[in-house]
């Protein structure tokens, strides 16, 4: 969809599957991709490979959900990383595999950890860090933050730096700490931490999740859910129709 091939599994089959390449001793990356990483995916090449070579890619945004069931291969549903942020908090917990909280402003990573424990008593936490703005726009900036996430040995990371950034730094870190699984997970750190506030359930089935956000934060979301975003979900979701049209003519004739 958009350049952008998503695994079609559930949450629950994302955890086992992550638990399982854990006790294997491998690790992996975990992208979930909604229509503004569609949107920029589509537009850059790089970025569509820093998506596609994740080891999991899953369907953050409904919009991709309704996208693969125009084309005739739907996803089970949406898995956000704002729900496996708690669902691999509760794998690790059980397991005794520690994890990192990486990303939000000043101590939002802290009170995120907090959250977690409180709710899975045998999370270990081995670190949080919430780095400044634009730590990597030196490389002495990015080598600190890596050095950081590497000397805390987690087993699970959770990078809530926003895409790219966040994408970027977990393929750099994947080669240093090859047994770990990382998940971009973006606003989920705030989320957990009851900073952000997330969208009552009957709006996330409903698909409006990014109304709710864009009430609750008018001025950073606007410009990208209206005139950036908005213009390419009707762009792909027409797309995919025309494909599936195209393709079942084809077979009929």
């Amino acid at each position: 969809m958009g350049g952008v091939e998503v695994d079609a599994v559930t949450e629950e089959e994302v955890v086992e599957w992550v638990g399982a390449e854990l006790e294997a001793g491998r690790g992996g990356r975990i992208v979930t991709p909604n229509i503004d990483i569609c949107r920029a995916a589509a537009t850059d090449p790089a970025l569509r490979e820093l998506v596609c070579s994740a080891d999991l890619v899953v369907a953050d945004g409904m919009p991709l959900v309704w996208a693969a069931r125009l084309l005739g291969t739907p996803v089970p549903r949406r898995v956000t990383g704002a729900d496996l942020i708690w669902s691999l908090s509760e794998l690790a917990a059980r397991r005794g595999w520690p994890v990192y909280l990486l990303g939000g402003p000043p101590g939002v990573a802290r009170k995120a950890a907090d959250e977690l424990m409180s709710c899975y008593p045998r999370l270990k936490v081995c670190g949080v860090h919430a780095p400044p703005y634009h730590f990597d726009a030196t490389p002495e900036g990015s080598e600190r933050v890596r050095r950081k996430v590497i000397a805390a040995q987690p087993r699970l990371v959770f990078v809530g730096l926003g895409f790219p950034r966040q994408d970027r730094l977990v393929a750099d870190l994947r080669e240093e700490l090859p047994g770990a699984w990382f998940l971009g997970c973006g606003a989920a750190i705030a989320f957990a931490a009851g900073t952000v506030p997330r969208a009552p359930e009957w709006l996330r089935r409903a698909g409006l999740e990014w109304a709710f956000r864009l009430v609750s934060e008018p001025g950073r979301l606007a410009r990208r859910y209206l005139v950036d975003d908005l213009p390419f979900a009707v762009r792909l979701l027409s797309g995919c129709l025309v494909t599936r049209l195209r393709r079942e003519r084809r077979a009929g004739s």
